[in-house]
């Protein structure tokens, strides 16, 4: 069912005043958990109040500087065989010395028949995945921890040492597992199969997606990853301005008429960290006079991507359009932390 337009904006206040886990919103007397607007009660030096970068604007509101975290899809695996009840052993590197393949922090999970993630693959990884099964086959619980030199012993020429730990997958691993930092808060607009392909990419990729179309019968059957948010509304350029400041855009709607309304509303908002638009050089030219036409500042649009996905990939199937495009969106969070 699609929303009218009243109610979606209703969803979309409700959801700042009182969803901590949606969209950046916080729930008054609690942090964030995502940036962008959120809606307070009080000022930022006040307690309870949301970490904010900047003072309000408006009464109550305030923009969280609170970076984005998100379940990894590693983690999100691992809550999901913590509720099949899957036996399995989480093995995470606790220390490490000199060069080494994976840093102190990864985590692999071990079950019977299994294994997802890495720290790192060759004769340590292998090792490790023994020893796990070794503990599984025993019904050993008591967590320990092993110590390997990446010399010659283990066939290895990293130099560096680790030290894993191993300890069965239960609640207290969860509740030591951290979040990661999302490497971007992506709003993709279209379901079709160049943002399915694209979205099916990201499932295993540490980032934030809202993923939006007004057809809710584009949206293919079975559950997405955590991070992954179906928004199906209308209208849907609206949702632009839920969008945290810094957000990436990619906008491949069934529509051009669409097209250009969300991408006229991207741009007005102008603090986009990417903005792709799908579509030849005679779109983005056609798009481009149009933009002018309406005001819109030249040094804003020649920040607009379109074609999108990374130079010299010329296939056209949804598959290799998406790999492009994550790639470039990938090359674009890699610029930024460069400066």
């Amino acid at each position: 069912m699609i929303e009218t337009i009243e109610a979606a904006a209703a969803r979309r206040l409700h959801a700042r005043r009182a969803l901590g886990t949606q969209r950046g919103a916080c729930i008054d007397g609690a942090p964030a958990t995502q940036p962008g607007a959120c809606i307070c009660s009080a000022t930022a030096t006040q307690p309870g109040a949301c970490i904010c970068s900047a003072p309000a604007t408006q009464p109550g509101a305030c923009i969280c500087s609170a970076p984005a975290t998100v379940a990894s899809p590693l983690k999100a695996l691992a809550m999901r065989w913590l509720r099949e009840r899957r036996e399995a052993i989480e093995v995470r590197v606790s220390r490490h010395a000199g060069s080494v393949p994976r840093e102190t922090g990864t985590r692999m999970l071990v079950s019977g028949d299994d294994v997802a993630g890495t720290i790192g693959g060759g004769h340590l990884e292998l090792k490790a995945i023994d020893e796990a099964r070794e503990m599984l086959a025993r019904g050993e619980r008591t967590p320990r921890e092993r110590h390997y030199p990446l010399g010659p012993a283990l066939g290895q020429c990293c130099g560096g040492a680790v030290t894993l730990a191993f300890a069965p997958l239960d609640d207290a691993a969860l509740a030591r597992w951290p979040d990661e930092p999302a490497l971007f808060t992506l709003q993709l607009y279209g379901a079709g199969h160049v943002g399915r392909a694209i979205v099916k990419l990201l499932e295993g990729v540490a980032c934030n997606v809202q993923w939006i179309d007004e057809r809710e019968s584009e949206f293919p059957q079975g559950a997405n990853a955590p991070h992954v948010e179906r928004v199906c509304v209308e209208p849907v350029e609206a949702e632009v301005d839920a969008a945290p400041p810094g957000a990436y855009y990619l906008v491949l709607t069934h529509s051009h008429d669409l097209d250009l309304r969300i991408t006229e509303a991207i741009l007005r908002r102008g603090d986009f960290g990417y903005l792709g638009l799908i579509g030849s050089r005679t779109k983005r030219a056609r798009f481009r006079r149009r933009f002018e036409q309406r005001g819109i500042a030249v040094e804003t649009l020649e920040r607009m991507t379109c074609p999108i996905g990374v130079a010299g990939i010329g296939g056209k199937t949804p598959e290799v359009i998406a790999i492009a495009v994550v790639a470039q969106l990938l090359q674009r969070v890699e610029g930024a932390a460069r400066g």
